[in-house]
């Protein structure tokens, strides 16, 4: 309807200007006078020459009277010709005036023609004005109805595309359903509905598989602990030789079972926010326990430990250092030192092997998931040591940094120091 109204509006005022331009453009200048009103204009002047003081113009012609000298006697208005030689240059008419058949005087009546033609004009250039100004306002207008049912509509998806881009699937599109594009709008919104709907679901799945990895993890480390505690069983009662060594690699490969199900199931609670790192005060004392724990094959000689306060998880501070010697262990293959000192507000260990290190390129990404080095060819291994040993870390308050040291790669665990101390 709106649509309607304004090109309708639109057609009007274009005809209007056509019809003005017509009207100027088929326009003639007439140059000729009303004859009938110049005779009755010179025949009444004649009639009263002798008292032109009280003559009344009684005809529509604007003329002047002159006599015999050029003298004015009677102009009907001012700006007039009052000349014969003004009036040749003007085109009026310009009569001799006879008394009693005698020349007496002039009678100058005045071409309109031109001051016609220009009110004339002045109402043609009025009206084609008035409907320019009119098809201004209907454009102006229509600029209004379409910027507030086209434009600002855009505008607004465009600002809802970038919130759903971003992530942002909670919040609402706002708009006019029954507008130029409410149906359109509203499709948009359902989209909305369902991407945030779809990613719930995703998101849900996602979790589902994370749990059903954990539950796995878990319930597989009971069957390794037996096989394990059964190896250790038949080692024990085994004489020695070759029985107890592959005993011994039956232990061997269900602790490398073990700590890759370890940290399996530590990434899998970890992305669910499920790993619970809760550090507390524990004696450094403590600390070499922890490290004879981690060293099971024992190939560390083990420094004294200065005695302070620590501010960590034991449970995750033993996997931190089970992962660190288990690396060292499956890659390195070699003896370890390990040195430990303490500082202003960290207590550092110092974790270093003899097996030539890693490439430089690869030492920033060491810590990442599922990130392992290129001497790890035909290596078990997931990829997840360092990196759940660094989180670890960090929710304790502490840091760990891999490096290349100077025999081979060399890990160090900061360990804050308790605030108690």
């Amino acid at each position: 309807m709106r649509n309607r109204i304004f090109f309708s509006g639109l057609i009007l005022a274009l005809a209007l200007e056509f019809f003005a331009l017509f009207l100027l453009a088929g326009r003639q200048m007439d140059n000729t006078q009303d004859t009938v009103a110049v005779n009755e204009v010179l025949h009444t002047v004649q009639r009263d020459w002798d008292s032109l003081d009280g003559h009344v113009n009684g005809t529509g012609v604007d003329y002047v009277v002159l006599d015999a000298a050029g003298t004015v006697l009677y102009r009907a208005r001012p700006g007039l010709s009052e000349s014969v030689n003004a009036a040749v240059a003007h085109r009026d008419t310009i009569l001799e005036v006879r008394v009693n058949g005698a020349p007496a005087g002039t009678l100058i009546v005045d071409n309109d023609t031109a001051r016609t033609l220009q009110e004339e004009r002045r109402a043609v250039v009025l009206l084609a004005g008035l409907a320019m100004l009119a098809q201004l306002a209907a454009c102006v207008g229509y600029f209004c109805y379409m910027r507030r049912t086209v434009v600002l509509p855009f505008r607004r998806l465009e600002r809802f595309a970038r919130r759903v881009a971003a992530g942002n699937l909670d919040i609402p599109l706002e708009m006019e359903r029954h507008n130029l594009f409410g149906a359109f709008t509203e499709s948009f919104d359902l989209m909305r509905c369902e991407l945030k709907r779809a990613r719930l679901a995703e998101a849900k799945a996602a979790a589902e598989k994370k749990e059903l990895i954990a539950k796995l993890s878990h319930d597989i480390k009971t069957p390794v602990a037996s096989i394990k505690a059964a190896s250790e069983v038949g080692e024990a009662l085994s004489p020695e030789g070759r029985h107890r060594e592959n005993y011994r690699q039956i232990i061997q490969k269900a602790d490398q079972i073990s700590t890759l199900v370890s940290n399996l199931f530590s990434a899998a609670l970890e992305e669910l926010d499920q790993l619970a790192v809760t550090p507390e005060d524990m004696k450094s004392g403590e600390l070499r326990i922890l490290l004879e724990n981690a060293d099971y094959l024992r190939r560390a000689e083990l420094p004294e430990i200065p005695g302070c306060l620590l501010f960590a998880d034991r449970l995750r501070l033993q996997e931190v250092f089970d992962n660190l010697f288990a690396n060292s262990y499956k890659y390195a293959g070699t003896s370890i030192g390990v040195t430990v000192e303490m500082g202003d507000a960290y207590l550092t260990v110092r974790i270093e092997d003899f097996g030539g290190g890693v490439d430089e390129r690869e030492l920033p990404r060491l810590k990442e998931k599922f990130m392992r080095g290129g001497n790890a060819g035909g290596v078990e291994g997931a990829g997840l040591g360092l990196y759940i040993a660094d989180h670890c870390m960090r929710e304790m308050g502490g840091r760990l940094v891999v490096e290349n040291g100077d025999s081979g790669l060399r890990a160090v665990v900061w360990i804050a120091l308790s605030a108690g101390i």
